[in-house]
């Protein structure tokens, strides 16, 4: 494994690149604040907006994919307060939901006065699509997340709204295939979060065409001909999970930290990804495939925003990134109907032995050969 020498991120995750020493993420952020007139885009923002308001008359004049959480609330903020559209909201029903993740999503549609149509899916085909993706794949919730980019076009489609919104390019900001910095959204079903499965692959899960009806992405036809216009809001200002926490808490917002309900193993922070437990053990099982997990995501954020330095990460990531939240485990253990030693069995098929050893003298535990802070100290 090589290491950013400006973050922490090392050259296992999925489609990043490195340019010497340094990770296309670190490059793109440091692009992005150099370079990017800001002013300049929030003018092509305010243009989208003129072209689209009140489109529909008084009926929506956009959709905003949202779950609720802290980036939902800086987009309808941004869209709704300071741009004046008239959005529906479009959110995907978690397999289990925390209870101030409840009061979160609640509390988006009563902050800013928006109507919010969710999607839930039907648990028990979910439920056999979670399984396979997770004993083929490793990556349980992967259709969960395909649906998260299907559904609202689908449903832009069928209610004839063609401007959509999603929040932030993920490729752009942690690094990954397509990480171009462009507004344009269309692209993102090709993305590391969702990896390119082909729709066959669900029905061998035992389920029918119809059942995985949320998970299909529109075809460019069906795109051009109802011309579907997904957009990147990342593209037009700033985007920091920090400060789009500071802002939703201060139009009541709840953290974990906020209401006490859950002190999280394997983080850092409790304001990201806190709507549901079961779902987390989703970006966990990154670990044992590319040697990382979510604190190297977060922490890597951290030191290009100036919130911490390289060795204050390292030691991070050094105590805790290997951590599977046990109230995470037992919520997605209670969802798929495993055992914990069925679940663990089939997690040690997907470690990587090219970036992990079996230590026999420390309980059979899986190791990494290159852990970052050895290279920091060597």
């Amino acid at each position: 494994m090589k290491y950013c020498n400006r973050c922490v991120m090392p050259d296992t995750r999925p489609g990043i690149r490195f340019h010497g020493d340094t990770c296309s993420a670190c490059e793109s952020h440091e692009q992005r604040q150099k370079w990017t007139d800001w002013d300049k885009r929030w003018r092509e923002l305010e243009a989208v907006c003129d072209k689209y308001r009140g489109s529909n008359g008084d009926d929506y004049d956009c959709i905003i994919t949202v779950s609720g959480g802290k980036d939902s609330h800086f987009q309808v903020y941004t869209l709704k307060e300071r741009l004046y559209m008239n959005p529906l909201l479009v959110s995907i029903d978690n397999i289990s939901w925390t209870k101030t993740g409840r009061m979160n999503k609640e509390n988006i549609s009563d902050a800013f006065g928006c109507d919010i149509i969710t999607l839930s899916l039907n648990r028990r085909a979910a439920r056999k699509i979670m399984r396979h993706a997770f004993e083929e794949l490793g990556s349980p919730t992967i259709a969960w997340d395909k649906a998260v980019y299907a559904f609202p076009l689908q449903m832009g489609i069928k209610l004839g709204i063609p401007l959509i919104w999603y929040g932030e390019n993920v490729s752009a900001t942690y690094g990954g295939p397509n990480a171009e910095d462009v507004p344009s959204a269309l692209n993102q079903i090709n993305n590391a979060a969702v990896a390119p499965v082909p729709d066959s692959f669900w029905l061998d899960a035992g389920v029918s065409t119809k059942e995985i009806r949320p998970f299909i992405y529109p075809t460019a036809e069906e795109i051009e001909g109802a011309k579907l216009d997904p957009q990147y809001l990342s593209y037009y200002v700033p985007w920091s999970g920090y400060e789009n926490m500071e802002l939703a808490r201060s139009r009541g917002f709840k953290t974990l930290d906020d209401t006490g309900e859950w002190n999280r193993e394997g983080f850092v922070e409790n304001y990201d990804q806190i709507d549901s437990a079961g779902y987390l053990v989703h970006p966990w099982l990154k670990y044992p495939k590319y040697g990382h997990a979510r604190i190297t995501d977060v922490c890597s954020n951290w030191i290009r925003e100036g919130r911490m330095t390289r060795e204050e990460a390292i030691e991070l990531v050094r105590e805790h990134d290997h951590k599977l939240d046990p109230v995470a485990l037992a919520d997605f253990l209670e969802f798929t109907g495993y055992t914990e030693e069925v679940f663990h069995e089939i997690v040690d098929s997907f470690y990587n032995q090219d970036l992990f050893f079996v230590d026999v003298d420390d309980g059979g535990k899986w190791k990494l050969k290159n852990p970052i802070w050895e290279e920091s100290s060597s």
